[in-house]
């Protein structure tokens, strides 16, 4: 019973990302992603979005990411995205504090992350005045795949 039990249990953690391709393009494509307050720009070396799958422990992940600078504040920022998200079909998480710019829909969960130094340094991106100036941000998009975990961040 227990060779049984952890032969069960080794399928389930040796899935993959095999045929996760078109679920990673179509959220690469959301408009979400191309959606930014006026004078934001994409930020110099994530000109393209960072999309793909990850594996861990069984749970199979697909994720899209954009990543801006923007002169302006954060409240500016959340401020756009609490119109758009709204406008795309997005939903406030309703697991999610008050001040958390996170919101559901379908199967996805959608993040703003305000940048600093030390969140670019932990990435490997170094020092990004850019960045860490005024209000630069990512805007995160990720689904379980085939997991049946809800979305929500």
């Amino acid at each position: 019973m227990a060779a049984t039990l952890t032969g069960c249990a080794l399928l389930d953690l040796a899935q993959d990302c095999e045929g996760t391709a078109p679920r990673v393009e179509e959220m690469a494509a959301l408009d979400i992603l191309d959606s930014r307050p006026d004078e934001a720009t994409v930020a110099r070396g994530f000109e393209k979005v960072d999309a793909g799958c990850w594996a861990d422990s069984g749970d199979v992940i697909v994720y899209a990411e954009r990543t801006y600078a923007f002169p302006g504040t954060r409240a500016e920022v959340a401020a756009h995205y609490r119109t758009a998200t709204l406008q795309g079909g997005w939903s406030p998480d309703p697991e999610a504090s008050p001040d958390d710019l996170c919101f559901v829909r379908e199967a996805m969960s959608l993040r703003i992350v305000f940048l600093t130094a030390e969140l670019l340094a932990e990435d490997g991106h170094g020092s990004r005045p850019d960045l860490t100036t005024g209000a630069g941000y990512s805007i995160s998009i990720d689904s379980y795949v085939n997991s049946g975990i809800e979305a929500g961040c």
